[in-house]
């Protein structure tokens, strides 16, 4: 299970989601409804085709620890592709489509193909694409729009919590009241003793539009926990990609029950 997240290369968490930010005077922050909130978080969304991106990624968990440069790629709502390389070496790489996720590694020869089941039930969420895609693009990983909300401010953010909420499930969300865009998405399954929060430390301008600069990451799991940063080193959008993917012969298949 740790090397799909490896591959996959996500979150450490340090909860200091303002950092990066300007200060806001709580006083000057225009009281909005929640429906204006979440309208305004999506009229705010990156616009893209394409994403071609470098980034520095920090694993760790009870086990291993791990800390590679890799290439993503995005087509949006099409393909997420990952090379992770160490020393320039590839190591792995990693083509995730709204069907599936594929995967392989050259340390032990091994690959996985299959759905999101594993990684949704590691994150005690249900994942998929789409979740995947927002989260890496600092955008809700649920559709604000399919439920009904409370806003309030708090410490200089918009805080979103819905009014009813998902049966053994807790929701809450911090957003910047200059950019709307995500300070902090907190899952919380109490009963399963699960929780995933996702904090967006700072945002940087790429062609005019806010894109997130760091990424933290924190999923507990019982007593295990398991942390990513995800550091964009540079990132380009609306350019030519390609996703390179072939599994190579005689690698052994990874299953998961």
């Amino acid at each position: 299970m740790n090397k799909i997240w490896y591959l996959l290369c996500f979150s450490l968490i340090v909860f200091n989601s303002c950092k990066g930010t300007k200060a806001v005077n709580e006083s000057r922050i225009k009281k909005l409804n929640a429906e204006k909130v979440i309208v305004n978080h999506y009229n705010r969304s990156f616009n893209f085709k394409t994403l071609n991106a470098r980034i520095k990624v920090k694993y760790h968990s009870d086990k291993q620890s791990f800390s590679p440069y890799a290439s993503l790629r995005i087509e949006k709502d099409k393909a997420i592709w990952l090379s992770v390389k160490m020393l320039g070496i590839t190591l792995a790489k990693a083509l995730i489509t709204p069907e599936k996720v594929s995967y392989y590694e050259k340390i032990e020869n091994t690959y996985f193909e299959g759905d999101f089941k594993l990684l949704s039930k590691w994150l005690g969420t249900d994942l998929d694409y789409d979740k995947l895609q927002q989260l890496l693009l600092g955008q809700s990983l649920f559709n604000l729009r399919e439920d009904k909300y409370e806003v309030t401010i708090e410490d200089r953010v918009y805080q979103l919590q819905p009014k009813k909420e998902l049966e053994l499930f807790e929701r809450l969300f911090l957003l910047r009241p200059d950019t709307f865009k995500m300070v902090s998405q907190q899952l919380n399954q109490p009963i399963e003793n699960r929780r995933l929060n996702i904090n967006y430390a700072s945002y940087q301008i790429v062609g005019n539009q806010d894109f997130p600069k760091q990424i933290y990451i924190e999923a507990l799991q019982g007593k295990e926990k398991t942390t990513i940063e995800i550091d964009y080193k540079t990132v380009d959008y609306n350019t030519k990609i390609g996703f390179p993917f072939t599994i190579p012969s005689g690698y052994k298949q990874v299953t998961v029950q």
